[in-house]
């Protein structure tokens, strides 16, 4: 998984779709709109938390943090049914 470029995503279209400009959006949140445009096209390798934050604050937008079951492998799989290989 991804996590950066598909927040990016998920924040360049959520702005589109409240029709908000990238710059209106970087001056409400306080972060340039050259880091946002980097952000959106997931062209960074860090995001500050508090960077995120704000975006996602003036987009209306939240984190939400679920458990999940990492998937094994194939291999993991063969073992755990008996297969072996």
């Amino acid at each position: 998984m991804q996590i950066l470029p598909e927040l990016g995503a998920a924040v360049a279209s959520r702005r589109k779709h409240l029709g908000l400009k990238q710059g209106e959006v970087a001056a409400m949140s306080g972060v340039s709109q050259e880091v946002l445009s980097r952000f959106e096209r997931g062209k960074v390798a860090e995001f500050g938390s508090r960077k995120l934050l704000a975006i996602l604050g003036v987009l209306g937008m939240e984190i939400q943090f679920v458990p999940f079951i990492p998937a094994g492998s194939l291999d993991d799989l063969r073992l755990e049914r008996g297969g072996g290989s």
